[in-house]
């Protein structure tokens, strides 16, 4: 191969969720986004037609499962059917925002372990590949019986960050299970680490008792990174601490900006917070968009994972726990 993707080779479509990603992400491949027909029969029941013959083909599905998430699994899940049936030689599922990740466990009696779950559908359906972007935690990645890749964003918030003065700065993790991920991020550009020590109460509630690591770090401003903010309640909740703490400056950064109950405008709220940093994993309206929100394109990572992929290429340097 020459290092170009032949795009008679391969069939690049999109569910309802994020179409304007999946054109990024095609664009940067120099290939068409393929039309998909999605709407609804009277009893609420999907209807989808891929518009672009499969047959014998390399298919890519993208789709991000951000709210409406189930009508959006659902989608993606009868993308991958439909391309099965329709012979094509591979399929891949394209899902920037896996957030069924943050089921990774059984911590309460009779529940399901829907991340597991949702990935044996998704082989079920007839995916061949997985590609996604920061699972909310590493055992997540183990749940699928097909080939999966983990992509990082670090590297798009490493070259971003480096623009700005990182005098006095620590990146900061909302809870020790963040640690290792937040101190691969300090280490790129070459900062001090700490991690909140966080009790979890509710999905909206959480207590903040110690940040180990501040104290010797020295530091005045600090960067909270976190794979998701969903309510927003773990970085308030930690930013208190942090100006109680005496630190004059806050940056956010976030892999997957949920952003639900407002959390965006409590967020935006805290004057020593001054930018929020995020991907475009979760499409934001631009009405929704706020001064202090930056938004940074996942595009290109995904473009080349799936260039790379498709030359059969190594792609381990894209991954999550890559340096």
């Amino acid at each position: 191969m020459d290092g170009q993707i032949d795009p008679s080779e391969i069939r690049f479509f999109c569910g309802s969720s994020h179409p304007e990603l999946a054109a990024d992400i095609a664009e940067y491949l120099g290939v068409p986004l393929d039309q998909t027909h999605i709407s609804r029969f009277s009893n609420d029941n999907l209807y989808i037609q891929l518009e672009a013959s499969v047959r014998s083909r390399r298919v890519y599905l993208v789709q991000s499962l951000f709210p409406p998430v189930n009508d959006h699994l659902m989608e993606l899940l009868m993308m991958i059917d439909i391309a099965r049936g329709a012979a094509a030689k591979e399929i891949h599922a394209v899902i920037p925002y896996f957030s069924f990740a943050r089921s990774d466990k059984k911590d309460a009696p009779r529940i399901s372990i829907t991340a597991r779950l949702v990935a044996d559908l998704l082989q079920t359906a007839g995916a061949t590949h997985v590609m996604s972007m920061v699972f909310h935690s590493p055992q997540v990645h183990g749940f699928f019986n097909i080939p999966t890749d983990p992509l990082s964003s670090r590297p798009i918030f490493k070259q971003y960050f480096e623009q700005h003065d990182l005098s006095e700065t620590v990146v900061v993790a909302t809870d020790i299970g963040g640690a290792k991920s937040a101190a691969r991020f300090a280490k790129n550009l070459g900062l001090p680490v700490a991690a909140g020590n966080k009790e979890r109460i509710s999905d909206s509630k959480v207590e903040i008792s110690d940040v180990v690591g501040l104290q010797k770090s020295g530091a005045c401003r600090a960067i909270i990174y976190d794979d998701e903010i969903a309510t927003g309640g773990s970085v308030l909740e930690l930013s208190k601490y942090l100006i109680k703490y005496g630190i004059q400056e806050i940056w956010v950064a976030c892999t997957h900006a949920v952003f639900v109950r407002n959390a965006l405008e409590k967020l935006a709220a805290v004057p020593q917070i001054t930018q929020i940093v995020t991907t475009d994993t979760v499409y934001i309206s631009p009405a929704k968009r706020h001064p202090k929100l930056t938004i940074l394109s996942v595009a290109p990572v995904f473009g080349e994972a799936i260039r790379r992929n498709y030359l059969r290429e190594s792609i381990g340097d894209l991954f999550i726990f890559g340096e």
